[in-house]
C-alpha cells in the first residue's frame, strides 16, 4: 500500500492540552468551552486537546501531579505548564501557557 504524500499530512499540533475535570459538572462544562474558544482564537490548527474525567479513570491525575480540578496541562511545547480553574480569563490562558495573543488583548475596563 503506498503512502500519501508528505504533503498531505495532518499538522502536527504545536500545543498538545489535557484538560483533567471531575464528571459534567458545571465548571468542568465551562473549562472546556472557554478551551476550545481560547485555542480557536489564538492557536488555530496548532493544538490538540485530550479530555480526562478523573471520575472514570483517577489514577492518571498521578501522572501529571493534579490537585484541584479543572486544571489544564500543556504538555507541548515543554516546559508543561498548568492553570486550574475555569479558564475563563484570556489574559490568564496566555500569559500561565506562553501563549502569544492573535490579536492584542483590550485594556480592562474596555
Amino acid at each position: 500500500m503506498s503512502r500519501p504524500p508528505s504533503h498531505l499530512k495532518p499538522p502536527v499540533a504545536a500545543f498538545e492540552l489535557r484538560l483533567y475535570v471531575a464528571g459534567q459538572t458545571s465548571k468542568s462544562l465551562t473549562a472546556l468551552t472557554n478551551l476550545r474558544h481560547l485555542c480557536e482564537n489564538h492557536l488555530a490548527g496548532q493544538y490538540s486537546i485530550e479530555v480526562i474525567d478523573l471520575l472514570k479513570t483517577p489514577q492518571l491525575a498521578a501522572g501529571d501531579q493534579i490537585l484541584a480540578v479543572p486544571t489544564l496541562v500543556r504538555r507541548l511545547p515543554e516546559p508543561i505548564k498548568k492553570i486550574i480553574g475555569d479558564l475563563s480569563s484570556e489574559e490568564r490562558f496566555l500569559v500561565g501557557l506562553d501563549v502569544q495573543p492573535a490579536k492584542p488583548l483590550k485594556p480592562a475596563g474596555e
